[in-house]
Order: structure tokens, then sequence, then C-alpha cells
């Protein structure tokens, strides 16, 4: 059988050659190990930025490339345009996070053929890389575009970068700041399976409400995560109870922060059964602070928790609110808490 692909018939027995355009390492690696489980999809490069991607394209000339939105440098969007230019055979799908129908029609205005959403590419990628494989185009059923109450929620979250980046320091703390809940939860979800998907740990540590949201999320995307919970490899805390733990006077306490930071580390190791695994850490301990009006205990707790997780190999990302961050004094306190963390995402909140 024969499939049409890019304008020239293709046998369908070829080895379909991909470039893969993504800045997040654990997606990355996520994505890889779904490919390499068949034979015929063979990844001829990566590229971590949009001006690389359109490089690599030039150089390789790929089949297919899978396309983040939220690229350092230049934008997927931007990059697609170029690539359309250089490479016009090449089909594109975007896998991107942001589920707003704008940025969703945008992507395919620039002649992508598909658009999945990160959180379900674990069941979505590779039916969708066969639907484009064969002329046809491919967008997540989940994506609401009927504009409808939640259909509108989503159009207004912000698109951002994907978080953790791979940068090599020994670890990462940073923050992504979401137009709402939906949006939180989105992200939390995208970081957390990709880490038990590689076989990391995911520690999370967040409201009742966001916690529930992101399992059932997990759950939804075919993550075992009650399996994982039970081996340990998958950690959750209430954001109220650990503060708690640490608080002394409405403060945090450098010694009660320490112990909590120690205390999660070690269930954790121990859940990774004497491998040494990166481990994730997704967290609102700080950001409820804020939204509780201790903007002052916030900022402080953000240092005390980047001091204390330099001792190990985890990695933080801080989900704030928009709504949490105060308007009459939000340039400073985004201006002190963003010095706390080694990146920041999620930066164009309309202040």
């Amino acid at each position: 059988m024969d499939i049409k692909f890019g304008g020239r018939m293709r046998d369908s027995s070829a080895v379909v050659r991909i470039l893969l355009v993504e800045d997040y390492e654990l997606f990355r690696v996520f994505v890889r190990s779904l490919l390499e489980e068949n034979s015929k999809f063979l990844i001829i490069g990566e590229a971590t930025d949009g001006k690389q991607a359109v490089e690599k394209v030039a150089e390789l000339r790929p089949d297919l490339i899978l396309l983040d939105v939220g690229l350092p440098k230049l934008n997927g969007i931007k990059a697609a345009c170029e690539i359309k230019e250089i490479s016009p055979t090449s089909k594109v799908i975007f896998v991107s996070e942001n589920r707003s129908w704008d940025i969703v029609q945008k992507c395919l205005d620039t002649g992508a053929h598909g658009y999945v959403v990160k959180s379900s590419a674990g069941s979505d990628l590779l039916p969708a890389i066969r639907e484009v494989l064969q002329g046809n185009q491919f967008v997540t059923a989940s994506l609401d575009f009927s504009g409808g109450e939640e259909g509108n929620n989503a159009a207004d979250c912000k698109d951002s970068l994907t978080p953790l980046p791979p940068i090599n320091i020994p670890i990462r703390h940073e923050v992504e700041f979401y137009s709402d809940d939906a949006a939180l939860v989105n992200g939390f979800t995208c970081l957390m399976q990709a880490a038990l998907n590689v076989g990391n740990v995911a520690i999370v540590v967040a409201t009742e409400s966001h916690r529930r949201a992101i399992l059932q999320r997990l759950r939804s995307v075919g993550v075992d995560v009650d399996a994982a919970i039970e081996q340990g490899r998958c950690i959750q805390l209430d954001a109220r109870e650990a503060l708690a733990k640490v608080m002394v006077a409405d403060a945090p306490d450098p010694a009660r922060c320490s112990a909590l930071i120690d205390n999660l580390i070690r269930q954790a190791k121990k859940g990774a059964n004497g491998n040494s695994p990166r481990i994730s850490i997704c967290g609102e301990c700080a950001p409820t602070l804020l939204a509780d009006g201790n903007a002052e205990a916030a900022v402080v707790l953000e240092h005390l928790w980047d001091e204390n997780t330099r001792n190990y190999a985890a990695d933080t990302l801080c989900g704030y609110l928009q709504s949490a961050v105060p308007r009459q004094e939000s340039t400073l306190i985004l201006e002190r808490i963003c010095a706390e963390h080694s990146a920041v995402h999620g930066r164009a909140l309309g202040f």
C-alpha cells in the first residue's frame, strides 16, 4: 500500500524520518520512547528552540516534524511558517499543552497537519502520526471548540514556555504563572506525566482541589497513577498541611522547611527502589501564602526552598495563579518572586 505524503506517493513500509522539537527534556525522552517502539519511525534530529529547529529542517529535510508551541528564541508558530518555506513537503504536528482555540487555529493556519495536547500524547500521538501520514488532519478530541463556557475558559489560557527546560545545572527551581485553575492543573499534569513515564519520581504539593484534578487527569491520559502512588513514585502532600509544618508566627522556619524537604526526598528515594532518578516537584506552598495575602512569607519560603533543594537532584516547578498576585503591588512582588527562580514562564500576564 502507498501513502500520499507531502504531494508524492510514499511506500508505507518506508521509514519515516522525524525531527523532534521540544525544549523540555523529560517530554523529549517520553516522545522518543514512544516512537522508538515502532521500527518505521526514525528520529533523525532534535532541537530545543525555534531557531535551531529551522536550521535542522534546512539541513535534514525531515518527513515529519513534531513541534512545540512555546519555544525559546523563536516560538513554534513562527518557526512553522519558516519551515513551510524551507521544506514544504515536511509534515508538521504541533504538540503543546496549550488548549486555546485561538492558538490551535493559528498553528493549523501555518499549514500544520495536526495538533496534539501534551497531556494526551500517550494516547494521541501515534494515532495523530498515522492520520497525518495518510494525508488527514488530526486534533486532540478533548479540545473544546464549541465556544461555550468551558471553551472560553480554555481560550483565556496564555501560551507559555514548557516548564523545566534542559539546562545543564544541578537543579531547576522554576516558576510559571497560570491564567486559571485549569491551566495550572494542565501544567502540573504534563510535568508529572512526563516524569512518571520515564521512571522518575513525581511529587505534588498542592491544594486539595488541584491534587484531585491532577490525579483525575493523569488517570484519564492512561497513567497508572494509583500504582505509582503505591510504589512510592508518586507522592502527594496537601499544601496547607505542608505549610502547617514549616510556619512559625506567620513566617517560614528554616529548620522546619529543611526537615520537610528532607522527608519528601527520603520518601522519593525509597520509592525509587535504589535507583537514582531525577525528582520532579510541583508545588504551590508559596503561592498559597501569596493568595492568603502573606507576600513576604511567600518570598522567604521560595528562598528557603531553593537553598534546600540544591542538595538533591530535585527540580521544582512553582505554580502561581494570576489572580493571587496583588494588583496594587504586582510589579514588586513579581520581581522578588521571579528572582528566587532559575527560570520564569507565563510572563505575559497583562499586569
